[in-house]
């Protein structure tokens, strides 16, 4: 099963967070109602590099696993089959604090961009200032020195 970021976003807007593992719980039920088999996990990696599903420190007890909300990056849409998961699974419909998940993608954002300055990555860069405008529509969160510190970084590539 291939499934588009903003779908996997999709199927975890339909609860409002889910962790990995109920992610992947519902990604295989939604593979099995559909006749095929679920996407591979990097799919989620992918989506979790691409701000498309963004960790969630929700504080449901210590050592609690993070819950995956749609990110900045996503805009998500439901796959076929999807609309009976919440009734298929066991999981009650979870409320994200936005101010709390604000900081702490922002915080994961800080450690992406010092990685990108770093290695002078012009692609991750380029990615970088993309989701830096989406980041601060979705949360908030301001960017404005962490887009400075991207844009010497492509300045100076492009000297």
């Amino acid at each position: 099963m291939a499934l588009a970021t903003d779908e996997l976003a999709g199927v975890v807007d339909l609860f409002g967070g889910l962790t990995r593992a109920e992610l992947d719980e519902a990604l295989g039920e939604l593979a099995f109602r559909v006749g095929t088999e679920p996407p591979p996990d990097d799919a989620v990696d992918a989506a979790v590099r691409e701000y498309a599903l963004v960790a969630y420190p929700h504080g449901e007890g210590e050592g609690a696993d993070p819950w995956l909300v749609p990110g900045p990056a996503a805009f998500p849409t439901l796959p076929e089959g999807a609309a009976d998961l919440p009734h298929i699974l066991d999981i009650e419909s979870r409320a994200v604090d936005r101010e709390a998940l604000g900081r702490a993608v922002e915080e994961r954002f800080r450690g992406d961009v010092a990685r990108a300055v770093a290695s002078e990555d012009a692609a991750l860069v380029e990615r970088l200032l993309d989701v830096s405008y989406d980041l601060e529509t979705w949360g908030p969160v301001e960017l404005g020195d962490l887009r400075e510190r991207l844009d010497a970084v492509r300045d100076a590539d492009g000297e």
